[in-house]
């Protein structure tokens, strides 16, 4: 079995990657401290809390697996609007990855165990702490929030639609609520939801809105997973009524948009991954490390022209040129300047714009158009000063709410062109100047939108076999 119980290192939670495993400011050289220790009291707890915060970017094998950003990015690039030259993540762009051997399957389920596996330890250690109430319950919520996230990622991952299969039937992930050495069964999608909503409502209600700085989970990040969830659920009176409680207090702030994206400070930011010069992801971090062409990174990322002409020149968010002088047909005809990337960018991992599109689609599938309407021109008069209301009711408007998403968080968590056509049901057809094509397109509850279980768990674990992947 891939998960192992892990040691509770000594400032675990404060460690950071470059090219190696290090820690930072260890104060001696000893191997672990007792759980009893770690939470006996709310500054330790924090702490280990803010350790589970910094390795949700943490480097498992290779450049294309780098945490939360790995996983992100490799669903960005499977859709029509990102081109990723041959690089890190080119088999994620070509939607050929997918296999039980290869290193995405892998990674994409070994790392959301590890961080399952610490909530779990967390869980555990803080009920059973002295803790008084308000602390219990603030740090109960967080833990709870990431058992919840981790195992939404490994749902999105590995099993397909929700609203486009049958959950009760469909073999998901297996689900473990304590720490464990062993491996346990396939559990069913159904199952893995419940859990996945319980643990996320459950967090909501023991929340409160104050926190340290935007990377810890409080009670407006968890209402943003909530929205997703339900979004994902199809259940959009909940979808909308927690995106609205997730932006309170983050108001849209269009001269943000055009600051390099790497300022957690951001108005609109609501969550986010921080880095320091000496505490850096280097160049694991898409988008920056791949996106920004004007300083030394990978310089791997271009942009559709079928996707980039969606948008008006007088758009705050329309930062393409061609940099390379490139003829339209070929793939490095556009680029974007919406990323600055440095040692210590930090990353949006959720804004408040993205609650509002969720909140405006929750409103139209829920029959409430004027109120939806009103919302998604409320976003694209505050990027547009020239903006003008479509007029938009119905399909039309759900349309175009879906196409401003994709306009307002292209190349961001959660890769939302991905999210949506996998959530719908629809397909991914590469047009425009794509550098792959045909193959690499997805036809509607295309298979490539879920992952094989890794070969590594099922050598490992004596309740899974091989036939789990026989339908896959």
């Amino acid at each position: 079995m891939n998960i192992k119980k892990l040691l509770l290192v000594v400032f675990a939670t404060l460690t950071f990657y470059s090219c190696q495993e290090q820690f930072v400011d260890d104060p001696a050289p000893v191997d672990g401290i007792s759980e009893a220790l770690v939470f006996s009291n709310r500054s330790m707890v924090d702490a280990f809390l803010a350790g589970m915060g910094r390795r949700i970017r943490r480097q498992f094998t290779a450049t294309d697996t780098n945490g939360i950003n790995g996983m992100y990015y490799a669903r960005v690039v499977k859709g029509n609007d990102v081109i990723q030259r041959r690089t890190w993540f080119t088999y994620d762009y070509e939607n050929d990855n997918r296999e039980p051997t290869y290193r995405r399957p892998t990674f994409s389920w070994q790392f959301p165990y590890y961080m399952i596996n610490q909530a779990n330890i967390a869980i555990k250690g803080i009920n059973e702490s002295s803790l008084g109430t308000t602390d219990k319950n603030e740090t109960l919520a967080q833990a709870h929030g990431i058992r919840a996230f981790w195992y939404f990622q490994l749902a999105l991952e590995f099993c397909p639609s929700y609203l486009n299969s049958t959950p009760s039937q469909e073999d998901a992930p297996p689900i473990y609520t304590q720490p464990v050495t062993d491996g346990g069964p396939m559990s069913k999608m159904s199952d893995l939801y419940n859990l996945i909503q319980t643990d996320l409502e459950t967090a909501v209600t023991l929340a409160s809105t104050s926190r340290i700085d935007k990377s810890y989970i409080n009670k407006n990040v968890l209402h943003g997973y909530l929205a997703r969830f339900y979004l994902t659920t199809g259940d959009y009176a909940k979808a909308a009524t927690n995106a609205a409680a997730a932006r309170v207090g983050y108001p849209l702030d269009s001269p943000s948009y055009r600051g390099g994206f790497s300022n957690m400070e951001h108005p609109e930011w609501i969550w986010a991954a921080p880095q320091r010069s000496d505490q850096s992801n280097y160049y694991w971090g898409p988008p920056h490390a791949h996106a920004d062409h004007y300083v030394t990174s990978y310089a791997a990322t271009f942009f559709n022209t079928d996707f980039t002409s969606l948008f008006t020149m007088t758009d705050v968010r329309y930062m393409f040129l061609n940099a390379y002088r490139a003829p339209e047909s070929d793939y490095r005809a556009r680029i974007s300047r919406k990323w600055s990337f440095s040692f210590s960018s930090d990353h949006a991992m959720m804004r408040s714009p993205e609650m509002m599109l969720i909140e405006a689609e929750g409103l139209a599938r829920t029959g409430n158009d004027a109120g939806a309407a009103a919302l998604l021109f409320e976003l694209q008069s505050d990027r547009d000063p020239a903006a003008t209301a479509s007029g938009n009711t119905g399909t039309a408007l759900i349309d175009e709410i879906l196409v401003e998403r994709r306009k307002e968080l292209y190349g961001e968590p959660p890769a939302v062109e991905w999210f949506d056509a996998k959530r719908l049901g629809k397909g991914i057809t590469r047009t425009g100047n794509h550098r792959v094509k045909g193959n690499a397109s997805l036809a509607p509850n295309d298979k490539r939108f879920f992952l094989k279980v890794p070969q590594r768990e099922i050598d490992a674990n004596d309740n899974i076999t091989d036939a789990v992947n026989a339908n896959r």
